[in-house]
Parts: structure tokens; C-alpha cells; sequence
């Protein structure tokens, strides 16, 4: 397994930062490691829904929820032959604002390997997307 893992702490509440993150189809708004997600369900997130994320450099991926906890975080996994990707977003509470969690990992027989291939481009694209959830977090609302 390989595993991936960005905190970031942020100067806004945690229901701001989630509001945020959770609305997955704006990401390509804060950050360059998303092209387009296009959800497949309308509403707050909900375990079963479904979305295609594209980024450069990688093929599409269909990513299901399998875990939401509403305003602290969400879970999906994308999978593919001998391949599991787990992706975590969570927010938590902090003296001064939030702190913020995004966590990937890779398992499966090809995990491993698709994690050291891809180690280079998965840890910029990690730390690109706490940053600008961070950055767009911090805006005046």
C-alpha cells in the first residue's frame, strides 16, 4: 500500500472549509490538479453517489462515496482491475480556525506500484489541493 497524506491548518471555521471541499464539482476553481468533476447526483454528498474526476495527467476516474460524515468529512474510492484508490478529506476544528486532512492511498496488487510510479505527481497534486483549499477557505465569503 502506498499512502499519501497533506494537513493544512487554516484561519476559517470547519463548516466553511467542508462547505467548500464537499462541493466537488468547484474544485477546478482553487486548484490546477483538477480539470472537471462531474457528479453523478445532486445535493449535499451521500454515500453511493458517484463522480468522474479528470486531471492532467491521469486517465478519468469514477469515484464512489463510501463514507460521509456532514461538515467534518468524506470518503471515496476509486477502483480499478487489482486497484484501489482510497481518497479522505476531513476538516476538524483548531484554537485559531481548521485543520484540514487530505489523504490518499493505494492498495491492490498494483497499489504499490502505481503509488512509487506516481509518488512525484500525487504528492504535488496533494499538497496543491490542501493549499488552494486553504487559499479559497480564507477568502472573504
Amino acid at each position: 500500500m502506498s499512502n499519501f497524506s497533506q494537513s493544512i491548518d487554516i484561519d476559517a471555521p470547519p463548516a466553511r472549509v467542508y462547505a467548500i471541499m464537499s462541493d466537488v464539482e468547484r474544485w477546478h476553481e482553487w486548484t490546477a490538479s483538477i480539470r472537471r468533476v462531474t457528479r453523478r447526483g445532486t445535493g449535499p454528498l451521500a454515500v453511493g453517489q458517484r463522480a468522474i474526476v479528470r486531471q492532467p495527467r491521469f486517465p478519468p476516474a469514477l469515484w464512489t462515496v463510501t463514507d460521509v460524515k456532514p461538515g467534518r468529512s468524506f470518503t471515496w474510492v476509486s477502483t480499478a482491475p487489482a486497484l484501489r484508490v482510497t481518497a479522505t478529506h476531513r476538516v476538524e476544528p483548531t484554537s485559531t480556525g481548521s485543520r484540514a486532512t487530505l489523504s490518499l492511498n493505494y492498495e491492490g496488487f498494483f497499489g504499490e506500484l502505481i503509488g512509487k510510479w506516481t509518488r512525484g505527481i500525487t504528492t504535488r497534486y496533494v499538497a496543491m489541493e490542501a493549499a488552494g483549499l486553504k487559499r479559497r477557505s480564507e477568502e472573504p465569503a
